[in-house]
């Protein structure tokens, strides 16, 4: 069981890494602060760049706990903030099936959080290493 936690936490986990850096550096193909902030702002998220930040930070740092499976409720809540206003104000309009831009992916990723966040991490964490 804690080896098959331990791969959901590193693919979610690494994967909200690299979307955080994709808002903040501009990696991965990402378009960084500036270019998430402008898009945010066109979709009524004010202010831009201050928005973006937070959110880059949210996926950068759920995303690092998530995968450490450290503090993983506090993870659990980031992962599950960003994806909220993933639904809210992009895909939820759209329906439930992502192929119509619907929020089909990130109410799976929410249901993962917040499983992990309900189970824990397992066995494979660095948080046992303190214990």
């Amino acid at each position: 069981m804690s080896l098959g936690l331990l791969i959901i936490r590193l693919v979610v986990g690494l994967t909200f890494m690299g979307h955080g850096c994709q808002k903040l550096f501009g990696w991965f193909g990402g378009h960084g602060l500036k270019g998430t902030g402008g898009w945010m702002e066109s979709i009524g998220i004010r202010p831009g760049t201050v928005m973006a930040l937070l959110a880059g930070l949210s996926e950068l740092i759920g995303g690092f706990l998530f995968a450490a499976g450290v503090f993983i409720p506090i993870a659990s809540i980031l992962i599950v903030g960003t994806m909220l206003v993933a639904i809210f104000k992009v895909h939820g309009q759209n329906g439930y099936w992502i192929t119509n831009n619907g929020f089909e992916y990130n109410f799976v990723l929410i249901a993962v959080a917040i499983g992990i966040g309900l189970v824990g991490g397992g066995d494979y964490t660095i948080e046992l290493l303190w214990k």
